[in-house]
C-alpha cells in the first residue's frame, strides 16, 4: 500500500488516501487496546450477539436436498451406467493396448517427445501395481470431464447470448472457484451417499468454471470483422455462433478443456476422502493413514504422472497445430495389438507387478534413516518456525513469548517498549515524507505484539475497510466490511482469523521468496531455465500429493501445513514476478540505457515499477492458491475454518460445511478484490 499510495508530504499539505486510512487504523486499533480492560467486547465479540447462522443454513439446506434428493438419486443411477462402461472398457482393455493407445496420441499430437513421454508414463504406472486403481482414476475422469464440457459450455454460451446474465454468471463463477474444495462434498455425501459417484458429479461441478470462463473469453475475442463477415453472410444466428464464433475461439476454447481436465484430475482425488472407491486417491489416502511413506509416495507419484501426461497432451492440443504422420500412429497401434495376441499367455497381471516395491521399501528406510540421522536439527527447525515465527504470528508476542519456548516471559513494559520504539519509527518515517509508510509499521508492529488470532474485531473491520477505499473507493470498502460482518455474527470469526493467520504467513513467505527467486530468474536465464521444469511440475501436482514429502519429514502439525501451502502457492508469484520485470517494453528499455542508467538502477527504476501490475496479479493468484491449499492442509493438522470444513465433512454437518466454506471463499474474494484494486490504480498510472 506505502508504495502505491504514498506521496512525499509538505507542511501545509493534506494528507494522501493511504495515510487516512492508516491513520484511521491506528486510532481505531489504539482504543481497542486502551479499552480492552473495561470493554472486552471490543475485542472479542460476544457470543450472545451471534446468530445461528450455521443451524440456520443446515436446516435450509436439508429441507432443500431432501426436497431434491429423489431426482439426484435418480441422475446418480443414470450416471453409474457410463461410470461402470468406462470402468468396463479400461479395467478389460489389456494395458499393452493403452500404452499402445497413449503412445499413437503422443505422436500424433508432438511428436517422439510426447510418445516418450506417454509410453514411460504408463509403464511406470504398470510398474507401479497402481494399474487397476489408475484405471479406476481414468473412468472417473472420463466421464466427469464430458459433463463438466458440456455444463461449462453451456453456461459460457448462455452468458455471450444472454448479457443481462453475464454478470450474474460471472458472480456465480467466482464464488464456485472460490469456495474450497471439501466444501462441495458435504452436501453431494447428503445427496448421492458414499461411491465413486460422488467424486463424479464433484469433479464435474468444479471442473465446470474453467471451461465457462475460456468459452467466454474466446467468443468475446472473435475479431469484429469475423461477426460481421458472419452476419452478412444470411447466417441464422444458431449458424453464426457454432459455424462462425466458436470454431474461430477455438484455441481458447481448447485451453478452457486442458484447464477443465486438470480440475477434474484434481477433485476426483480430493473425494476419495468420502468415495471409499478403489481408485489411486484413495490408495494415496489410506497409505499416509498408515504411515506407509513409500507407498504413499509411489501412488503420489501415479498422480503426477497422470497429472503431467493429460496436461501435457490437452496443452499442445490447445496450443499447437502441427499434426505427425497419422501412419506412424497406425503402426504404433497395430504393434501393441499383434504384441498383446502374440504374448497374451504371457502378460502379467498388472495388479501383481511388484517392480517398484523394492523402490517404495527404500524409501520407506531411507526416510527413517535420514530422520533418525537429523532428526535434532529437522526438530529444530521445526520448533524454531514455531516458537520464534508462526506462534507469534498468530496469538501475539505477549502470549508466545515464555520461558518454555523463548527463555524469559513477555512483560506489559516490554508492550510498551514495542509500542514506543513503533511510535518513534512512524514519527520518523512521516518526519522523512513517508507518514503512510511509518503508520503501516505502527500497525505490524500491533499486529505482532497482539497476534493475529486476538485482533479486535472493530480493527479488522476498519483496516479491511480502509484497503478496500484506498483500491477501489467506498464501494469495495462497503463490500469488504459487510461481509465479514456476515462471518463476524455466525460464530466463525476465530476459526476465521485462525485461517487468515496461517494463510497470511504463508502468502508473505511466497511473496518474499517467490519474488527474490521471479528477479533471480528474469535477470539470470541460467536460474530461469532450472526453476522453470520445477514450476511446470510444481503446478500439475494435484493438492493432495503435496501432503505426502512434508509429512514424510515434518509429520502431522502446523508447519507441515505451512510448507504444503507455501509450496503449492509460490509458483504464481515466481511466473508473474519474472514474466513482469522481462517485458518492460524497448523503449522505456534504450531510454533508461541511454540516459546512462546501470543495471541496478533500470531494474529499480523502469522494470520494478512498470511491473508491478502483473506481479500484483501474481500475489492475486498466490492469495487464492493459499486459500486453496489451506482446506485440503487440514489432513495433517491445520486449524480454523479449513478444519471445520473438513470435520463437517466427517460429521455429515451441511450447515458447518457450507457456513465455514462461504467463510473462507469471503476471505478469498476481499483479498482478491483488494489486490486487483490496487493492480488496476498502477495499471492506470502507468497509462496500460
Amino acid at each position: 500500500m506505502t508504495a502505491i499510495t504514498d506521496l512525499p508530504t509538505r507542511r501545509g499539505a493534506q494528507l494522501t488516501a493511504g495515510a487516512k486510512a492508516a491513520l484511521i487504523t491506528v486510532v481505531v486499533g489504539a482504543v481497542c487496546l486502551a479499552l480492552e480492560g473495561v470493554a472486552p467486547w471490543l475485542v472479542k465479540w460476544p457470543a450472545a450477539w451471534e446468530l445461528p447462522a450455521t443451524q440456520w443454513v443446515g436446516a435450509f439446506l436439508d429441507w432443500f436436498l431432501n426436497l431434491i434428493k429423489p431426482a439426484m438419486r435418480l441422475f446418480s443411477d443414470l450416471m453409474t451406467h457410463p461410470m461402470n462402461w468406462a470402468n468396463f472398457v479400461l479395467g478389460k482393455t489389456p494395458w499393452p493396448i493403452l500404452i499402445g493407445i497413449v503412445t499413437a496420441l503422443g505422436w500424433y499430437l508432438g511428436g517422439l517427445s510426447m510418445a516418450a513421454l506417454g509410453f514411460l508414463g504408463l509403464s511406470f504406472v504398470l510398474a507401479s501395481g497402481y494399474w487397476a486403481e489408475s484405471m479406476n482414476t481414468l473412468a472417473l475422469v472420463a466421464v466427469s470431464v464430458p459433463v463438466a464440457l458440456v455444463i461449462g459450455g453451456g453456461i459460457g454460451i448462455l452468458a455471450n447470448e444472454v448479457p443481462k446474465v453475464k454478470t450474474f454468471v460471472q458472480a456465480v463463477l467466482d464464488i464456485m472457484q472460490t469456495v474450497p474444495t471439501f466444501a462441495y462434498l458435504t452436501p453431494l455425501l447428503l445427496l448421492f451417499g458414499f461411491g465413486p459417484v460422488v467424486g463424479l458429479i464433484a469433479s464435474a461441478i468444479y471442473a465446470a468454471p474453467p471451461m465457462a470462463r475460456n468459452v467466454m473469453l474466446g467468443l468475446e475475442r472473435v475479431e469484429p470483422e469475423i461477426k460481421e463477415a458472419a452476419i452478412m453472410s444470411g447466417g441464422t444466428r444458431f449458424q453464426q455462433l457454432f459455424q462462425v464464433e466458436i470454431p474461430a475461439a477455438t484455441t481458447q476454447i481448447m485451453v478452457g478443456v486442458n484447464q477443465c481436465l486438470m480440475a477434474a484430475l484434481s477433485m476426483v482425488i480430493i473425494a476419495a476422502v468420502i468415495g471409499g472407491f478403489n481408485d489411486i486417491g484413495w490408495e494415496v489416502l489410506l497409505t499416509m493413514r498408515k504411515a506407509q511413506f513409500g507407498e504413499s509416495l509411489m501412488a503420489g507419484l501415479v498422480i503426477v504422472v497422470f497429472a503431467v501426461v493429460i496436461d501435457r497432451m490437452s496443452g499442445t492440443l490447445a496450443t499447437e497445430r502441427k499434426r505427425y504422420d497419422s501412419r506412424v500412429v497406425w503402426a504404433m497401434l497395430g504393434f501393441a495389438v499383434v504384441f498383446t495376441a502374440a504374448f497374451w499367455a504371457w502378460l502379467p497381471n498388472p495388479t501383481e507387478l511388484t517392480l517398484l516395491d523394492p523402490m517404495a521399501e527404500a524409501v520407506d528406510s531411507g526416510l527413517t534413516a535420514f530422520t533418525q540421522a537429523n532428526g535434532q536439527w529437522l526438530d529444530a527447525l521445526k520448533n524454531n518456525s514455531l516458537f520464534y515465527v508462526l506462534l507469534p504470528l498468530r496469538i501475539g508476542l505477549d502470549q508466545a513469548v515464555l520461558p518454555f519456548t523463548w527463555g524469559f516471559q513477555w512483560t506489559s513494559s516490554m508492550s510498551y517498549g514495542l509500542f514506543a520504539a513503533g511510535a518513534g519509527i512512524a514519527l520518523l518515517m512521516a518526519w522523512r515524507g513517508r507518514l503512510t509508510g511509518g503508520l503501516v509499521v505502527l500497525i505490524l508492529i500491533g499486529m505482532l505484539e497482539t497476534g493475529i488470532a486476538n485482533l479486535p474485531w472493530p480493527f479488522v473491520l476498519t483496516g479491511a475497510a480502509a484497503l478496500g477505499w484506498v483500491a477501489g473507493g467506498w464501494r469495495l470498502a462497503a463490500l469488504c466490511v459487510g461481509l465479514l460482518c456476515t462471518i463476524l455474527v455466525s460464530g466463525l470469526w476465530e476459526r476465521a482469523l485462525l485461517s487468515l493467520y496461517l494463510s497470511g504467513a504463508a502468502v508473505f513467505t511466497c511473496a518474499l521468496a517467490g519474488g527474490l527467486i521471479g528477479l533471480a530468474s528474469a535477470v539470470w536465464q541460467s536460474v530461469w531455465n532450472v526453476v522453470r521444469p520445477i514450476c511446470d511440475m510444481l503446478q500439475t501436482i494435484p493438492l493432495f500429493v503435496f501432503l505426502i514429502p512434508v509429512l514424510m519429514v515434518f509429520q502431522i502439525g502446523e508447519f507441515s501445513a505451512f510448507l504444503a501451502i507455501c509450496a503449492y502457492a509460490i509458483v504464481p508469484m515466481i511466473r508473474y514476478t519474472r514474466h513482469g520485470l522481462v517485458n518492460t517494453p524497448d523503449e522505456m528499455m534504450e531510454a533508461a540505457i541511454s540516459s546512462g542508467a546501470t543495471e541496478w538502477q533500470i531494474m529499480r527504476d523502469v522494470r520494478a515499477p512498470y511491473a508491478a501490475p502483473t506481479i500484483l496479479l501474481g500475489l492475486n493468484q498466490t492469495i487464492l492458491y493459499a486459500f486453496a491449499m489451506l482446506v485440503i492442509a487440514a489432513l495433517i493438522g491445520t486449524t480454523g475454518l479449513g478444519q471445520s470444513i473438513y470435520l463437517a465433512l466427517g460429521q455429515a454437518d451441511v450447515g458447518l460445511g457450507i457456513s465455514a466454506g462461504a467463510a473462507m471463499a469471503i476471505l478469498a474474494l476481499i483479498a482478491d478484490r483488494i489486490v486487483q484494486g490496487f493492480a488496476e490504480e498502477r495499471r492506470a498510472a502507468l497509462g496500460l
